[in-house]
This record gives C-alpha cells, sequence and structure tokens, in this order.
C-alpha cells in the first residue's frame, strides 16, 4: 500500500434538505475503508454558478487523510453522489442537484487521466470551492496554480456568507 494522501473534497448542493444532506455525506466520507477524517469546513451559501435561473447552492469542504488511490477515491465519490440520489446527465452541466462530491486535491498529485483531473481543473476559478478549501487546508496549493489563498484574492467574495 502506497503512502496516505492528504485529499480535499468539495461537497455542494441545492435541492432538498442541503444542510443535512452535506452532514450525512461528511459521515458517508468519513467512513470509506482506509480514510480518516481530518477537518470539515464551515458551510457557505453561495449563488449559482454556471447555470444562474436555479435555486442558491451550499457548500462545503473536507479534508481526508486517504489509502485509497485518487481513481478509487473518485469512484467512491461518485458512488456517494448516487446513493444520495444524484443523476449526473451530460447534457446538463452546472444544474440543479441533491449532492455534489468533487475531489479538488490530492495531496500534491497532478492527475490527468480520462475522467479524472486533480486538482480540479477549475478550483482556482471557484470562490465556492476555494473558501471551504482554507477552512481545511489553511496553506493549500493549487499544483500548476500557487498558493490557494492568493487564487481567492482575486475573486469576488462578496456574495458568499458563512451559515
Amino acid at each position: 500500500m502506497s503512502r496516505p494522501a492528504v485529499a480535499c473534497v468539495g461537497l455542494g448542493g441545492n435541492l432538498g434538505d442541503v444542510a443535512a444532506t452535506l452532514r450525512k455525506a461528511v459521515a458517508a466520507l468519513a467512513a470509506l475503508p482506509d480514510t480518516r477524517l481530518l477537518r470539515t469546513s464551515r458551510f457557505y451559501r453561495t449563488p449559482p454558478w454556471g447555470v444562474e435561473a436555479q435555486p442558491g447552492f451550499i457548500n462545503a469542504a473536507v479534508a481526508l487523510e486517504t489509502g485509497l488511490s485518487a481513481r478509487a477515491l473518485l469512484d467512491a465519490l461518485l458512488r456517494i453522489e448516487r446513493d444520495f440520489g444524484r443523476i449526473r446527465d451530460a447534457d446538463e452541466r452546472w444544474g440543479p442537484r441533491t449532492l455534489d462530491l468533487d475531489l479538488l486535491l490530492y495531496g500534491e498529485a497532478v492527475v490527468d487521466e480520462p475522467g479524472l483531473r486533480v486538482p480540479h481543473p477549475h478550483l482556482h476559478e471557484r470562490a465556492f470551492a476555494l473558501l471551504p478549501l482554507l477552512d481545511v487546508l489553511p496553506e493549500a496549493v493549487i499544483s500548476g496554480v500557487g498558493s490557494a489563498r492568493d487564487a481567492l484574492a482575486t475573486l469576488d467574495t462578496a456574495s458568499i456568507e458563512p451559515l
């Protein structure tokens, strides 16, 4: 087995009782094999992104120490999403969802495989992901970009509120 990695997973949703769903999803992440929950961010109310004609989101992040590979962790995230009623529709990106789990960082690894890109390719452009990421990994560095804190400083956060 390889050395455990510290991974960061972004959580979000905008359908149903989102705060309850996120709490249950955090518990599901903590229960993954060979994985330990290190920290959970605050929850943030955020405006819709991409498709604006939908309810606002609640976003959060967790830091996990995991012995799972990046691919195995992604597969587990997709399984958890399905368990919470998420249906990924290739025709409707950024639409409403019960639960969205994104693998934001996997240690310092850079992965570019079909269906898996780490760091998340748009992480540095999304304040709704960076704010909770910095709650759990205050010194986070995005490979190829630099400090997550510096990336956040270039973005508008006025419409994001902690819950």
